[in-house]
């Protein structure tokens, strides 16, 4: 059968209500068993409002609700030979697909973005909490103010123009108008004990 010459098939049928008898509707799907394609293009017309609504309501998109209606179709046009009147009748087991074809998209679009979620939880850097970075440099500068605060007031100018002022030691020396042996002796010693004082390996 070329499934498209299905009235309207592929695209969202109109809400609306299923008509034809329910003898009616199974006399179309076991002549839909036979082959007989106006027949099934028939029951669509009749039934697929209340299947498309159907897979809607699970759905809630309605490109992906028309897909799955289309699914259902082709689903029973091959099946209807198995249809068995005795235990339901045409609606009834109509809705039975369209639910459980609905269903299965919804886990497959779940699993999907569950996969996605764990593939970029796996492969993507963890975002930069530059919040906690601040707070971290926050408390270590307060530590080194209040080292500093302990070394000698020699110690701690010559410490402060070389490592915060950004001064080389010759030019510490040229500013404090100090030998240079002098000064580096100054920022070694204090550089020991700020080294002690926040319990940095040497």
């Amino acid at each position: 059968m070329r499934f498209e010459k299905v009235s309207s098939i592929g695209q969202p049928p109109v809400e609306g209500t299923v008509s034809g008898s329910v003898d009616h509707l199974t006399d179309l799907l076991v002549a839909s068993a036979r082959g007989d394609e106006q027949a099934f293009a028939t029951l669509y017309d009749q039934t697929s409002s209340r299947v498309y609504g159907m897979v809607l309501r699970v759905i809630r998109d309605a490109a992906q609700a028309a897909e799955v209606t289309q699914d259902v179709y082709l689903e029973v046009w091959r099946q209807a030979a198995r249809f068995d009147a005795s235990r339901s009748a045409v609606m009834p087991w109509l809705l039975m697909i369209a639910h459980r074809r609905a269903v299965d998209r919804v886990r497959s679009a779940q699993s999907s973005v569950e996969r996605d979620n764990r593939y970029a939880e796996l492969t993507t850097d963890r975002p930069y909490d530059s919040v906690s970075e601040q707070v971290h440099i926050s408390m270590e500068s307060q530590r080194v103010r209040k080292v500093m605060n302990d070394l000698t007031d020699a110690q701690r100018e010559a410490v402060s123009l070389a490592y915060f002022g950004g001064y080389t030691h010759n030019e510490v020396a040229d500013l404090l108008q100090l030998p240079l042996g002098t000064v580096k002796t100054r920022i070694r010693d204090g550089l020991i004990r700020l080294r002690d004082a926040l319990g940095v390996s040497s």
